[in-house]
């Protein structure tokens, strides 16, 4: 059982699960879970280096940054640790490829696998154990304070891998350095202070890449500086004026500081984590697999439609309900005409569907603006757990109405099977590393927990 504070037992729980967070403790289907998070993880952030995003990061801190001490994944540049975390977190968001989270709302993988990595690089002999340990902290935290948070936090714009993912990567970070209860308060109080980001990001920018990155290095600052003996925010959760909670939300009734330790050891956030086979916003991955269902059971392609309304929650509608404008890859990813579009024209939404070509095309303009996003009352009201919920009607030129309703995707449904996941991965991590590297570097995450030294991740995945 965790002991919490009186004073602050919301942030004073939440450290001391994770500073008292031990391996064994970790249930055999956690511990083989995260190993899979982190393989599909680690592909997307390979997959990034090359993107052009990236490359202005890689190129911009080179300059600024002598130090050479922590991998750019996927290419030979060497940064200092927060640089990296900063350049291999965005890297891991860079393409809407990444993990979800279910409720929490949260990328998890892009912020607490980056200072992880660095940390083991920079203080070599953490076990392979150690670093899945710190790694299933981070999974457990985020999402918890994603639950915490609810819907409204992203529906007011707040992007929460920005805001909220502080302190998967703190989390992370903090156990990663073994720092007792007391600095891991700190490291949180630290990381919290940091937190920002806004969803005006996703309308044509490429600064959403961005905030995964910034995140994950805030977690690290905070954990390296409460390391330090530097001081945090000690009530950063609970505190009435300036904590997290009550300036990130609009009332204080929207928040729920329960779910930050709710079911510490008997309930494992981790594996509500899901994963993404579309290269684009999870908000979309319900209406897409509807879509797909439609056309096994009914036969048409995209020259049959007359129209498509999808009816939604009031968050999916803000999020990724907008009219599409060519704006950039960003905005094409996020955007769920866009991406209905694509699929009934290519059959898929991956990589390989967002090119500069395919922004601007008439056709798939021409389809896109078939399509409708209404917000339906009824499912706003079930809900946070329903708030990717979708209502699909098809009219097909010959006259016929489809309708398929979808409370999740089906990647949320339930996990993918461990061959899917490594073919994505090898897919993706193909780009940039050898079939040999790939291979070893598959090998060494699925067997972590013999690994005597991580830093040997960080070479893994060295260009």
């Amino acid at each position: 059982m965790v002991k919490v504070s009186e004073d602050h037992p919301h942030t004073r729980g939440v450290a001391a699960f994770v500073a008292e967070l031990e391996f064994d403790a970790i249930p055999a289907e956690v511990r083989h879970r995260v190993k899979l998070l982190m393989l599909d993880a680690f592909g997307c952030g390979l997959y990034g280096a090359g993107l052009e995003w990236s490359r202005i990061l890689q190129r911009s801190l080179s300059q600024l940054d002598t130090t050479r001490a922590c991998a750019v994944w996927g290419t030979a540049q060497k940064l200092s640790a927060p640089h990296a975390a900063l350049v291999n977190g965005s890297q891991v968001q860079g393409f809407e490829l990444d993990d979800v989270h279910k409720v929490g709302v949260l990328h998890t993988g892009c912020l607490v696998l980056p200072p992880l990595v660095s940390i083991a690089e920079t203080r070599p002999g953490m076990s392979g154990r150690e670093f899945l340990t710190a790694a299933v902290a981070g999974y457990e935290i985020g999402p918890r304070v994603g639950i915490c948070m609810g819907p409204e936090h992203i529906a007011q714009g707040w992007h929460s891998g920005a805001t909220v993912g502080v302190y998967a990567s703190g989390a992370a970070a903090a156990r990663g350095l073994q720092l007792d209860t007391g600095k891991t308060v700190h490291a949180l109080g630290i990381a919290g202070t940091q937190s920002s980001g806004l969803m005006a990001a996703q309308f044509g920018s490429m600064v959403k890449r961005l905030h995964a990155g910034r995140a994950a290095q805030s977690g690290l600052y905070g954990a390296q500086l409460a390391d330090a003996g530097f001081t945090g925010i000690l009530n950063v959760f609970e505190s009435e004026y300036g904590g997290f909670c009550t300036t990130f939300s609009r009332s204080s009734d929207r928040f729920r500081l329960a779910e930050l330790t709710a079911g510490f050891g008997s309930v494992w956030q981790t594996m509500n984590v899901a994963l993404k086979f579309y290269s684009c916003v999870g908000s979309n991955h319900s209406t897409l697999d509807a879509i797909q269902e439609l056309q096994l059971a009914n036969s048409f392609v995209a020259n049959d439609v007359d129209k498509i309304v999808v009816h939604c929650s009031q968050v999916t509608l803000d999020h990724v309900g907008w009219k599409y404008v060519p704006q950039g890859f960003t905005a094409a990813q996020l955007n769920l005409s866009y991406c209905v579009a694509t699929l009934l024209l290519d059959g898929e939404v991956f990589v390989d569907q967002f090119t500069e070509a395919r922004l601007t095309d008439a056709a798939r303009m021409a389809l896109a603006a078939k399509v409708s996003v209404l917000h339906d009352p009824a499912i706003t009201a079930k809900g946070p757990k329903f708030r990717q919920m979708v209502r699909v009607a098809i009219v097909l030129k010959d006259g016929r109405r489809l309708e398929r309703t979808r409370e999740v995707s089906r990647a949320k449904e339930s996990f993918a099977v461990e061959s899917a996941v490594i073919n994505k991965f090898e897919t993706l991590a193909a780009q940039v590393l050898p079939a040999a590297r790939v291979r070893e570097l598959r090998d060494t995450v699925l067997e972590l927990d013999k690994l005597g030294d991580a830093s040997h991740l960080a070479r893994l995945l060295a260009a």
